[in-house]
């Protein structure tokens, strides 16, 4: 607006403005470069990506979630999407990638309705119908019948097309192991399961151990190594003398008074380590320091002792040994301390690291993992960490659905038939929404380097009869998916296409983006992502 030519300034001066279509046009252009980033990750045959940041340090994945978090993302609409991924990561554990790309795909599709005219509202309340049918569908097309083989098959399909595809299978049952003892009426709470990791070694060298690795040494070289039959105290108040809690001054008048000052501290060490060794315990795992002096005590009382352990081992100790962690000394007794059948110091790679194995009904396990260099042993990591997450997933969910594609294809097919009894326009949105959804088996085959329309046509014709038919990557072939063992959560697909729809549908509502000076700058150059005229 202006009045007699002059321009009348709304918002600070250098603040960028992007109304209507552009607005539009930007977010759902910055959401389908996102997805179409992550989407030769897909899958089996997916790819990987080399990451380097400004620091020169290297990751190389193909899990989605590690990639969109390593990029330095600017747009706000695409940074939308990367919360989508974190949201899978969190709730579920894989099927990040996954939920990135359907969400790309429904702006994709969302595009041409918008340019029929259909209302962005329209579009939104349509979307919303068809998530919640196809909700449904995935009940209806989901298996039941789950054991420790279900499972195991799950793992593995999880962890196929990553670093570890060549130990999938014993690492998977090592997996199936791990969430088994830790559940606890099918209720799996994960940070029960440690990852320690070592590079140095083949990933099939890697085990589980019924117990916690803690990755520290002993504080004192007179200490035994390794003690059998342990009593295990837990600690997290310091064995050292304790500071006055005010500012206090003490006057020493003769040699005598410093000698006793010295002798009295030196016997409240002694009291505390007595303490410990009255309690019965043999090993000590305390989560702040250790005196010089109590070192020497506890070396010659045959204790083994651990000092700054964090809180986290500290407590997934006390889970596997049974240990009561103590806060005060004096409160320490034979009742409060774990058991376990060996505690041992062990050099790993030239690093001495704590086992603490053969723990009765342990509920705190640790996976150790190897790996031949740093960046492989990393890369196994997330692959065992999105593997776990399925199968607490499954054994707490007790369903699964098919994978290769299939889920993707039957709730397209389904979504398609129901969008015939909506009437007006949303009728159109659904379609897309069904559409969309193709974009899975569709990216599986390309990863593959098959034709994606002649696989999506044999899909569809082989779901007429089975709605685990899918896509086998390896032979280019449909197949029944349960019987060739690629099982995924129903959890991982329900949450995508949640988080997927849900995101769509808030980036579609935005018709104006206002941005102030700042990070701004770099968008107002590059108008095709996300530059905004300013506002006069």
């Amino acid at each position: 607006m202006a009045q007699g030519g002059q321009p009348i300034f709304i918002l600070p001066e250098g603040t960028n403005r992007s109304i209507g279509r552009d607005a539009q046009r930007n977010n759902i252009l910055a959401g389908k470069v996102l997805a179409e980033t992550v989407r030769t990750t897909l899958g089996p045959k997916g790819m990987d990506k080399m990451l380097v940041d400004g620091l020169g340090d290297i990751v190389v994945t193909n899990d989605g979630v590690t990639i969109l978090k390593e990029m330095d993302i600017e747009h706000p609409a695409a940074k939308m999407l990367v919360e989508v991924a974190k949201t899978q990561e969190d709730e579920v554990g894989d099927g990040t990638t996954t939920a990135v790309i359907i969400a790309g795909e429904l702006l994709k599709k969302s595009e041409s309705l918008l340019d029929s005219d259909i209302h962005p509202t329209i579009i939104a309340m349509g979307y919303r119908k068809a998530a919640e049918k196809a909700q449904e569908i995935l009940d209806e097309i989901a298996i039941d019948d789950i054991d420790t083989e279900t499972l195991t098959k799950v793992a593995m399909t999880a962890m196929t097309g990553k670093g570890t595809e060549a130990a999938r299978e014993p690492l998977a049952k090592l997996i199936v192991e791990a969430v088994q003892k830790v559940a606890d009426d099918k209720v799996v709470d994960i940070d029960n399961i440690k990852i320690e990791k070592k590079d140095g070694a083949v990933v099939e060298e890697s085990n589980l151990v019924e117990g916690v690795i803690v990755d520290k040494e002993k504080v004192h070289p007179g200490m035994p190594s390794e003690i059998k039959d342990a009593k295990i105290a837990l600690i997290n108040s310091p064995l050292e003398v304790k500071e006055t809690e005010t500012d206090a001054e003490i006057r020493i008048t003769d040699p005598a008074q410093m000698q006793a000052f010295i002798e009295r501290e030196e016997n409240m060490i002694k009291e505390m380590v007595q303490k410990v060794a009255d309690a019965g315990a043999n090993v000590l795992f305390a989560q702040k320091g250790i005196d010089d002096l109590a070192q020497h005590y506890l070396a010659k009382a045959g204790i083994l002792a651990v000092r700054r352990v964090k809180k986290s081992d500290i407590e997934k100790l006390s889970r596997a040994t049974g240990a009561t962690v103590v806060t005060n000394l004096d409160d320490l007794s034979a009742d409060d301390l774990g058991q376990a059948g060996i505690v041992e110091e062990r050099k790993i790679s030239g690093d001495d690291m704590i086992f603490v194995e053969e723990c009765n009904s342990a509920k705190a396990v640790t996976l150790f993992v190897r790996g031949s260099t740093k960046h492989i042993v990393d890369e196994i990591v997330r692959a065992i960490e999105d593997a776990i997450g399925v199968v607490a997933a499954t054994v707490e969910d007790d369903q699964v659905v098919a994978g290769g594609g299939a889920p993707e294809i039957a709730m397209a097919k389904k979504l398609k038939d129901y969008a015939e009894s909506i009437s007006g326009r949303e009728q159109l949105a659904v379609n897309a929404f069904a559409e969309a959804l193709e974009i899975v088996p569709k990216t599986l085959a390309e990863n593959a380097g098959l034709d994606s329309i002649d696989s999506l046509v044999d899909l569809r014709a082989a779901q007429e009869d089975s709605a685990y038919m899918g896509l086998d990557v390896f032979t280019g072939e449909v197949a029944d998916m349960k019987e060739a063992g690629v099982i995924e959560p129903k959890r991982v697909k329900k949450q995508a296409i949640q988080s997927a729809s849900e995101a769509a549908e808030m980036i579609l509502r935005i018709d104006d983006v206002i941005a102030s000076t700042g990070g701004a700058d770099d968008m107002a150059m590059d108008p095709g992502m996300g530059g905004m005229p300013p506002m006069m």
